[in-house]
């Protein structure tokens, strides 16, 4: 048998091997990797006898520095994204009520604002940085800017009921 044979079969071998400690595809690349060590360092090797206990001993090195490297970068403690449930559902009757009247409360809380504080709401729901809108408003002092829109948000809140969630509702928080 010729050395390429033994090493498709051994291949094989470190695949199998290694798919019990990790995944399928973790498995082909560790195997290809071990493969070129072989190839690179252990030429000289041509039996089979002497080419899978170093074969199996490589992976096993391998495999404990992959699995140090996921533990290392926190891998092993990540959810996969297909374990997530979709952002994308059709809100039942209820919330669609619950959601309108959120948005009666903010809308009737926002009339009551002062013309400046609707301003300064409006540009930054629009994205503007605090100096953009300084700027776009001529105020003199970014730090009054700052105070002005700490009032309008104190007062938002309050015309809200006192709570950013529950607008209107006491819930003893």
């Amino acid at each position: 048998m010729e050395r390429n044979e033994i090493l498709a079969r051994l291949r094989e071998r470190i695949v199998r091997f290694a798919a019990s400690k990790l995944s399928r595809d973790s498995a082909e690349d560790l195997a290809q990797e071990v493969l070129l060590v072989l190839h690179e360092k252990y030429a000289t090797l041509e039996r089979v006898e002497d080419l899978l206990p170093v074969s199996l001993e490589i992976a096993r090195f391998k495999i404990m520095a992959a699995r140090r490297k996921i533990v290392r970068r926190g891998e092993h403690l990540q959810a996969t994204v297909d374990d997530l449930p979709l952002a994308t559902h059709d809100p039942n009757p209820f919330e669609q009520a619950e959601r309108r009247q959120r948005v009666e409360r903010l809308e009737a809380a926002m009339a009551q604002l002062g013309e400046r504080c609707r301003e300064i709401l409006r540009l930054k729901l629009e994205g503007c940085s605090f100096p953009e809108i300084q700027e776009r408003m001529a105020v003199a002092s970014l730090n009054t800017l700052y105070t002005w829109d700490f009032r309008c948000r104190k007062q938002l809140l309050e015309l809200l009921g006192g709570h950013w969630n529950k607008a209107g509702k006491d819930s003893g928080k």
